[in-house]
């Protein structure tokens, strides 16, 4: 083979991955896809079922953990296609908040400790002029 035609081979390659991105452009631009594929097009915050975490167990088992209107399941699903539910509607809980609010009780619970262990330590007296201190 010449240099022409491996030039239009790869000019040729070039011209087809172009369309074929134009073509995938065009489809998400003008929402095709959201009619090929239903829910898709349903924006992210009203969506009523999600994917929240995948954790793999070992080679032929995962755990997944899936959000269905803000009530949480976690799923034991296996290669075999069947699965079982571990556990069914674990609240949402907000990881910061209840950190937050165990720093806050252990603060509290150390001041209260410090006022205490201050009133039952003696007090000095008051200092005399010329008395060994």
């Amino acid at each position: 083979m010449d240099l022409d035609a491996y030039l239009r081979f790869a000019l040729a390659l070039v011209l087809v991955i172009g369309l074929i991105a134009l073509i995938a452009w065009l489809a998400r631009r003008f929402g095709l896809a959201q009619r090929l594929a239903p829910g898709t097009g349903t924006p992210r915050k009203y969506r009523r079922l999600a994917v929240v975490e995948v954790c793999p167990v070992d080679g032929r088992r995962r755990l997944v953990l899936v959000r269905r209107d803000g009530i949480e399941h976690l799923i034991m699903l296996s290669a075999a296609g069947s699965g079982f539910v571990v556990e069914r509607g674990i609240g949402r809980r907000d990881a910061t908040s209840s950190f937050a609010k165990a720093l806050d009780e252990a603060d509290v619970e150390d001041d209260e400790s410090a006022e205490r262990a201050d009133a039952e330590a003696p007090r000095p007296g008051p200092v005399l002029p010329g008395a060994p201190s």
